[in-house]
């Protein structure tokens, strides 16, 4: 019994210090040997050896530390080959010396141009943010066996390619902005909301999202976008506190304390945002998502919302960057602006593109029963819980199918 509860708890400590270091624990490997593969083996190796000691022997003091020592001496038998490594050896420390950007290079090395866009997404989310197949599968919405062909060929490139692992020069840091600043969003989306069943949302990986933003932002001074992902992020962690209850059941906006939200965090994201749109005039994506989220920050009530301008910005989002999801979002915007039936007609021609994408389902729902098709409604709800594994997204459709 309690080898089977040492065995339990060491586990649960060992999945939690994996998903808080593994990326750090990777990126310093990288940084020496060079080798994508090589790192992750050594961490691979490195947390197979503590899934058996650790029950046995306890969970060290300091477990990322265990794991980097661990990881190091495995790496020895790497660097043997090489005819310095000695001298490379004694350049490892842990924790990391004073390199805050150690991550940001590996995300600049991963979206280097001779990669496709997506394998580039792929690559970093995996090696650098630690997501899983399956989470990077749930976000581009296709299968597992697809992403890991990506991943495997991209780092097979980078290698025969000699990709330098460095941040490049400032003239060539524009042409992989937009890659880099589309990996940061996906990680905090994948915090923000599960796509996987085994945790609602991950509050590690929107911190490391709003980490790399703020270092982009300060390393990118003049790229307004860069500040417009930060601000963005900012104003949606400033919610944070009210978006689940005590036990643990998603709260929608509708419905959330709003004297839980930090107001100091919003005043300073959004004059964050300001700043930027005053002195550069470049509105993008990220600027003007960010302003859709101040709309409802600076909201007092949910029906003090100012829809018909968070409908605006929606149409300049479009303009700038069409996609399905975000006229899914304008549709929602559109509900409280103009009524059920036009927010219903915008939804009509998003079927076959969102055919896999629960929120498009719950919001057909919620349109459905606020015109007194219930039934239908209740088909949409529960079409949209087959399509999630987000738990708290689950509960929440199976207490509306409940209701009828």
């Amino acid at each position: 019994m309690n080898e089977h509860v040492n065995e339990r708890a060491s586990a649960e400590v060992l999945a939690r210090v994996v998903r808080e270091h593994a990326g750090r624990l990777a990126a310093s490997l990288v940084s020496l040997l060079g080798d994508f593969s090589a790192a992750e083996d050594l961490v691979q190796d490195a947390v197979e050896t503590a899934l058996r000691r650790w029950p046995i022997e306890g969970v060290p003091e300091r477990p990322d530390a265990w794991l980097f020592t661990v990881a190091r001496r495995r790496g020895l038998d790497v660097l043997r080959r090489e005819t310095n490594y000695r001298a490379k050896l004694t350049q490892l420390t842990w924790p990391e010396p004073a390199v805050p950007d150690d991550r940001l290079r590996l995300v600049f090395t991963c979206c280097h141009p001779a990669l496709s866009r997506t394998a580039q997404i792929a690559l970093t989310l995996r090696v650098v943010c630690g997501l899983s197949t399956a989470q990077i599968a749930a976000a581009f919405v296709i299968p597992e066996t697809t992403v890991a062909q990506r991943i495997t060929r991209a780092k097979r490139k980078i290698g025969e390619a000699g990709i330098p692992y460095r941040v490049p020069a400032e003239e060539d840091l524009p042409e992989r902005l937009s890659e880099v600043l589309a990996v940061i969003y996906l990680l905090f989306n994948e915090g923000y909301l599960s796509s996987t069943g085994e945790r609602a949302h991950a509050r590690d990986l929107v911190e490391d999202a709003e980490w790399l933003a703020a270092l982009l932002a300060n390393l990118m001074p003049k790229e307004p976008e860069a500040a417009g992902l930060l601000a963005l992020i900012r104003l949606h962690r400033a919610r944070g506190a009210a978006r689940f209850d005590a036990a643990g059941r998603l709260v929608l906006l509708a419905d959330q304390d709003r004297s839980l939200w930090d107001r100091q965090a919003i005043e300073e994201a959004t004059a964050l945002l300001t700043r930027t749109a005053r002195t550069y005039h470049r509105p993008g994506p990220y600027q003007v998502q960010a302003a859709i989220v101040a709309c409802h920050a600076e909201a007092g009530s949910f029906a003090d919302t100012d829809w018909p301008q968070i409908v605006m910005l929606y149409d300049m989002l479009l303009y700038l960057t069409p996609s399905p999801v975000a006229r899914l979002h304008r549709a929602i915007a559109l509900r409280y602006a103009k009524g059920a039936e036009a927010a219903l007609a915008e939804l009509k021609e998003l079927g076959r593109a969102l055919a896999h994408y629960p929120l498009f389902h719950a919001t057909l729902a919620e349109l459905l029963r606020d015109l007194g098709r219930r039934q239908e409604a209740r088909q949409a709800d529960a079409r949209a819980l087959e399509l999630t594994a987000n738990p708290a997204q689950q509960a929440l459709l199976e207490e509306r199918i409940s209701w009828g």
